[in-house]
């Protein structure tokens, strides 16, 4: 799927009004806050890391992304591409697979 596409299709589920960059934000924070849990009981508490609820969690982080951007009306593609050329000038010499 491409991320354009996906934007779209996710900010048919957005109820908007006056406070959605408020909404979106707190839910950026929100859904990272869960990924950091999960992590954090990994790496520290000895747990397996649930794959299952990582890739949800995950999934609830992009849907805010996507829609902070279509918010600001940036393509989500443009995203992804700059941030790409920004980590290939970062990071020139590694290596692609």
């Amino acid at each position: 799927m491409e991320l354009n596409e996906y934007q779209a299709q996710a900010n048919r589920t957005l109820a908007g009004n006056e406070h959605v960059l408020t909404h979106l934000s707190l839910g950026l924070a929100s859904e990272t806050g869960q990924i950091i849990e999960l992590v954090n009981k990994y790496t520290f508490q000895g747990n397996d890391l649930d794959k299952g609820k990582l890739t949800h969690e995950l999934g609830d982080l992009l849907w805010y992304l996507s829609q902070v951007a279509q918010w600001a009306d940036i393509p989500f593609d443009d995203v992804a591409t700059e941030n790409l050329a920004a980590l290939t000038k970062r990071y020139p010499n590694m290596e692609k697979k």
